[in-house]
């Protein structure tokens, strides 16, 4: 099933199709400027509905069906009046959970019972997640297709829908470029088609460079060329600039885009395996937020670099105990070729750190499996040497639904873990026990040569998926939180 999704334009909350699902809290369901939308057999027996679900903490949706008039059947999505300080206040958890299954198969209408008008974003890309667009099923005949409308009923202020359709539209792209098999999206194809979507924007402010294969080796960027250099497909570091007249800061957002993750000779296991094509969550994120701002129009100079390698095994793979050396030009010892992921965005910040004269460098990736065990599979662990910059992208991320609680930013008792005696740093921590997720963060900062600016590390390794889809997330955080450049 293929589903477009359009956003039906202010003060115009109702979209066509044969299900009506109503998102809200109680209290917004009952409002006049919702109930004046519902047909009138809903309308008659809509009170009933909202009192016969009970939310508690997971929501809950109640339908009815209807014998004539414009929609077949209507449905209330209930949201929870408590949300926690460390929620999304527009609950895009419930929304995820419920709307998809109450919408169906058909053309469908969603309207949003938003509390205030800044929910919109959260509560769309919500929708968003709810309907992904890769399907590779056979169906026995042509793909069907169908639309779902969404609207938005404010009681503060109108809703910008085109705003929110550029954010929700990348977010699909990257949740997307997720599900996609390595066969599919490898590493040349990734970078080709980064190229492609740039050009798309067909804006003279933004250009592509891409340095691929033997050319990373030639030029240094020895943690990409290690990494990737056993696989069919070569690696590549792919930097897209976005540089809008009287720009006055310069973002750098690296992605890790490991399309697919074997564990290289440190081999993973056959459950650990599967799901490693979504190893390359960061840089789909980075790449749909790059889409999203140049539309948007931030005014600040972006770089998006992909950081973009596959973790192949094979007669060239790197070994433990061979040394690398990395852009920064750190040496790295190998002790887990399955921490391979700090070593390409090693690359990639050392890169920006030195080409690029960021203002700010953000990494994100899914990078360790201590994240989960650290804030779980909602909230991405960050780690960030500027308070301001962490609490700005905490707010960020209750804003956008796009989640993070913050982990320990303390250089002085991690850099001991990667102590080698043959080299600057060995890539994985001697004690498994210590904050691993801050060390792995760590690990990258010190590639970041010669800068002393604001960092944020996202390592989003929990929320990057939902079961065995990819939810595009770090789109709507990044371009939230950079909203104002």
């Amino acid at each position: 099933m293929r589903t477009r999704i359009e956003f039906a334009p202010a003060g115009t909350p109702v979209g066509s199709g044969k299900v009506l699902v109503v998102v809200g809290r109680a209290e917004r369901l009952r409002a006049a400027a919702v109930t004046e939308l519902l047909p009138p057999g809903a309308a008659a027996v809509w009170s009933a509905m909202i009192d016969g679900a009970s939310p508690g903490d997971a929501g809950a949706a109640t339908s009815t069906w209807l014998a004539d008039g414009a929609f077949r059947k209507v449905a209330a999505v209930v949201i929870p009046d408590a949300c926690s300080r460390h929620n999304a206040p527009a609950r895009p958890d419930v929304i995820l959970d419920h709307v998809a299954g109450q919408a169906g198969g058909e053309d469908a209408a969603i309207v949003l019972a938003l509390d205030r008008a800044d929910h919109a974003l959260a509560a769309a890309t919500a929708i968003a997640r709810a309907f992904p667009r890769f399907n590779r099923k056979s169906g026995g005949g042509e793909e069907k297709s169908r639309t779902v409308t969404v609207g938005f009923v404010a009681p503060d202020a109108p809703v910008d829908p085109a705003r929110v359709a550029i954010v929700t539209e990348s977010v699909r792209l990257a949740a997307d470029l997720v599900d996609r098999p390595t066969d599919e999206l490898h590493t040349e194809a990734f970078a080709a088609l980064a190229r492609a979507q740039a050009e798309s924007l067909a804006n003279p402010h933004v250009k592509v460079e891409t340095i691929a294969g033997t050319a990373l080796k030639e030029r240094g960027l020895g943690g990409l060329w290690g990494v990737g250099r056993a696989a069919m497909h070569g690696p590549a570091l792919v930097v897209l600039t976005y540089d809008p007249p009287g720009a006055k800061r310069t973002l750098a957002w690296v992605g890790k885009g490991l399309v697919y993750d074997t564990g290289g000779l440190s081999l993973k296991t056959k459950e650990g395996m599967p799901g490693m094509k979504r190893d390359m969550g960061g840089a789909a994120a980075v790449l749909g937020a790059f889409l999203a701002a140049v539309k948007l129009g931030t005014p600040a100079r972006i770089h998006a670099l992909l950081c973009l390698a596959e973790n192949a095994i094979g007669p060239n793979a790197v070994r433990n105990d061979d040394i690398l050396t990395l852009y920064s030009g750190k040496t790295v010892e190998l002790n887990n070729t399955d921490a391979e992921g700090r070593l390409v965005l090693g690359d990639g910040v050392a890169w920006a750190s030195k080409h690029l004269a960021p203002d700010v460098v953000v990494d994100m990736a899914t990078l360790t499996g201590a994240q989960l065990m650290a804030t779980g599979k909602r909230h991405a662990g960050i780690v960030c040497n500027d308070e301001q910059l962490e609490g700005a992208c905490v707010e960020a991320g209750r804003r956008s639904g796009d989640l993070v609680h913050p982990l320990p930013y303390a250089p002085e008792l991690f850099r001991r873990e990667f102590k080698s005696d043959v080299a600057d740093l060995k890539n994985s921590v001697k004690d498994r026990m210590n904050a691993q997720s801050s060390c792995a963060a760590q690990f990258v900062a010190e590639h970041l040569v010669g800068y002393a600016g604001p960092w944020l590390h996202v390592d989003m390794a929990g929320p990057g998926d939902n079961g065995d889809r990819g939810t595009g997330y770090g789109v709507a955080l990044l371009t939230t939180l950079f909203a104002e450049g």
